[in-house]
């Protein structure tokens, strides 16, 4: 029997990206339903880690201390470990830090946290359903769709049941990884390196594994031969879940018995759960959308996990896409906000892309070792993404953010380096009450006015309720604050990232509000900022 049902977004895909998109349009009370073909169970860790950037997501919706706390206690060393064997020869060991020993000084009120699939994407789904406005919908296959001028039509299918029905939306988001229907019905391309490993992960259980070595707990334990580094053990509950990956032919073609044999040294027991040949890939899709309707995570972009940012660039486009849906289901958003979306993350999803073959070319590089040799040593340039490196970047060229004529925050691999240019993620800073400045972004545009004599910004405020922008004020008056934020006064988009800044209100208040809403197309520089970077201050690290 067909059901006709309207709302305002249709998400397909509850994968990570899908149910985070699904966590912030349901924070905003944005009516939304997600559709899934599978019955939501994750039975096999396909990712392992949760970057900076998405605890900082967590963090706003609420989630972080259960994803922080999930499984990987926070004393727990999070080291790389480089070595011939887990009973073998220790070669190399890069430290981090355990959770509970970081330094609040970091660029990050959070901090990369150990979190497999398996017990991540329970968390997201949990959150989704106390959100009113969000509808899971399990076991409902995508059949078709199509978009007209006033939305998009849907048909699904209940898989328990064999009903039909029909949905209505004003806009469909594809987050069906990369062999869904939404990508391939749209005929989006890809392009990039394609598949450039062949690899197999070893999913097993082993409670007396960790008491057969003695490195230690670590997050990765790196396995290397006289061929080079062959394969990753990762630690997926802290306890008695492993997964190996081994990462190319020949090796990972070899029997999984000899695999464990070989990457512990010996013999020991196990329980082997799963065995999953994959394709490692590079590529990203021609385009994020058409019309209506988008794409974004797997759908979007595939990459080598070895740089942990695969999940880190979907749950960005999820929340960079999350707050323009917003604006158009209520409203105020203007015609080229939506466009953005593909402006704003396709460039940044290259780079990541990039990034993360760069990583595991540099992983796949590293020599060969065998007993007798004493000079063995890896070069430690990109065989991990540094966390810093996956959030600095800026919106260069987006039509929704005003550019100052200041250059581009160029990426440093051995330090993070602070900015309020428009387009850049909006710095961390804790305040007087414990707060991150982070906890102050999130739910509409934030107008903060540093220091204890802000200037006036009535014309900013004024221009934003004409048009039925969520704009609020906000003064710091903290001395340290307002040197990191660099100008008087910086504009903070609801997903965290600036979108204008300057040291007095501008003359034409209404046209920064309407290009920030994508209802204009202003000229590159407002006429009234300046052309010259802020003077360079000290910043709060």
């Amino acid at each position: 029997m067909n059901e006709n049902k309207k709302t305002s977004v249709i998400v397909v895909g509850a994968g990570p990206v899908g149910l985070g998109l699904a966590c912030d349009l349901g924070q905003r009370g944005v009516d939304c339903i997600l559709i899934e073909k599978r019955d939501g169970a994750i039975n096999v860790p396909k990712q392992s880690m949760v970057s900076a950037r998405n605890m900082e997501f967590c963090r706003r919706w609420g989630v972080a201390k259960t994803v922080r706390t999930a499984v990987w206690p926070e004393s727990f060393s999070r080291d790389f470990v480089y070595l011939e064997s887990m009973r073998g020869k220790e070669l190399l060991r890069f430290k981090v830090p355990a959770y509970a020993e970081r330094d609040k000084r970091d660029f990050t009120p959070e901090t990369a946290c150990p979190c497999p699939q398996i017990y991540f994407d329970p968390i997201l789904g949990n959150h989704a359903r106390t959100l009113p406005s969000v509808t899971l919908a399990y076991n409902t296959r995508l059949d078709n769709f199509r978009q007209d001028p006033d939305g998009v039509t849907a048909q699904v299918t209940d898989m328990a049941t064999g009903a039909a029905r029909t949905l209505r939306a004003q806009y469909l988001v594809g987050c069906d990884g990369p062999s869904g229907l939404v990508r391939e019905a749209l005929g989006i391309g890809i392009e990039g390196a394609g598949a450039i490993a062949h690899s197999v992960n070893l999913f097993f259980r082993s409670a007396e594994l960790s008491a057969s070595h003695d490195k230690g707990w670590a997050r990765f334990y790196r396995v290397i031969d006289e061929t080079g580094c062959w394969g990753e053990l990762i630690p997926i509950d802290g306890k008695e879940l492993w997964r190996l990956t081994v990462f190319d032919e020949p090796l990972s073609k070899a029997d999984p018995d000899f695999l464990l044999r070989k990457m512990t040294g010996g013999p020991f027991p196990y329980e082997m759960i799963s065995v999953s040949p994959w394709e490692r890939r590079d590529y990203v899709a021609k385009s994020y959308g058409q019309s209506r309707i988008f794409i974004a995570g797997d759908a979007a972009h595939e990459c080598s996990p070895t740089g942990g940012i695969g999940m880190h660039t979907g749950l960005e486009e999820a929340v960079n896409l999350g707050w323009k849906l917003a604006a158009m289901a209520e409203g105020w958003g203007g015609p080229a906000l939506l466009a953005s979306y593909e402006i704003e993350r396709r460039p940044i999803a290259v780079r990541n892309v990039g990034l993360a073959t760069r990583s595991y070319n540099a992983i796949a590089a590293i020599p060969g070792w065998r007993e007798g040799v004493t000079d063995w040593k890896a070069n430690p340039a990109w065989l991990s993404v540094p966390e810093h490196v996956k959030l600095q970047y800026g919106y260069d060229g987006s039509p929704v953010c005003v550019a100052d004529g200041t250059p581009s925050v160029l990426m440093d691999p051995t330090r993070f380096v602070p900015s309020t240019r428009p387009g850049t993620r909006a710095p961390h800073a804790w305040l007087d009450d414990d707060r991150s400045t982070l906890d102050l972004f999130g739910d509409g545009f934030v107008l903060l006015r540093l220091g204890a004599n802000g200037p006036d910004a009535t014309g900013l405020m004024e221009a934003a309720r004409a048009r039925g922008v969520p704009m609020r004020e906000v003064t710091l008056a903290e001395p340290d604050v307002a040197t990191l934020y660099e100008t008087s006064l910086v504009l903070v988009r609801p997903d965290g990232h600036v979108a204008w800044r300057g040291n007095e209100c501008p003359a034409d208040a209404a046209g920064v509000v309407d290009r920030i809403r994508g209802a204009t197309s202003l000229e590159t520089r407002m006429p009234d900022q300046p052309r010259e970077a802020p003077a360079q201050r000290a910043h709060l690290l």
